[in-house]
């Protein structure tokens, strides 16, 4: 009797199948959330770089506030990407 190729059967080749279409919703997806990401990092620069919409004449304690909470959101972010932080292993 002849034993059955696990690589030639239907059952294999249907999961192999499905582990594609898996694989390629996967990249899907995170290329689209890179999009998002890419997005967000262009217009956090594009405000960085127009002093966050205040002139220098402007500036107030309010000021300092909105971009303290705004380097506490970022550094959340980049200690959970680098492993830093609390984040740290």
């Amino acid at each position: 009797m002849t034993r059955l190729n696990p690589q030639t059967t239907p059952r294999h080749q249907l999961r192999a199948e499905t582990a594609a279409r898996n694989q390629e919703a996967a990249l899907n997806a995170f290329i689209g959330k890179k999009a998002e990401i890419d997005e967000m990092l262009a217009r956090l620069a594009s405000l960085n770089d127009d002093h966050f919409n205040v002139s220098p004449d402007e500036i107030n304690w309010g000021h300092v506030g909105t971009l303290e909470h705004y380097a506490s959101l970022l550094k959340r972010i980049t200690d959970s990407a680098f492993s830093e932080g609390a984040h740290a292993e």
